[in-house]
């Protein structure tokens, strides 16, 4: 039997929903970094450091405040957060160090 045939049509549904919404999540992710990447750029040509902490500082603040005004977990969004920033910092790191080998 299929899935289809032995699943509720509820939970296939909702499954539904999570995959149009990782889907969604991912497009958003590589926009994201498509922008942080010319922030890399722009950075390393501008002899600017990789990290910025104050702003860091404000949008775990800023983002914080959203999650809990969307009833998700501040601590979640903040980790979440984290470990994108730590992979765009590696981005703009390693952008830096190979700026004008072009």
């Amino acid at each position: 039997m299929s899935e289809a045939n032995t699943t509720p049509a509820e939970l296939l549904a909702l499954r539904g929903s999570i995959d149009n919404i990782d889907a969604a999540l991912i497009h958003m992710l590589a926009e994201r970094f498509r922008c942080t990447k010319a922030v890399g750029i722009l950075k390393a040509e501008q002899g600017l450091a990789a990290a910025d902490p104050e702003r860091e500082k404000r949008q775990v603040a800023r983002l914080r405040a959203l999650a809990q005004d969307s009833n998700l977990d501040p601590d979640f969004a903040e980790k979440f957060l984290n470990f994108i920033v730590k992979e765009v910092i590696r981005h703009h790191e390693h952008t830096a160090a190979n700026h004008g080998e072009n």
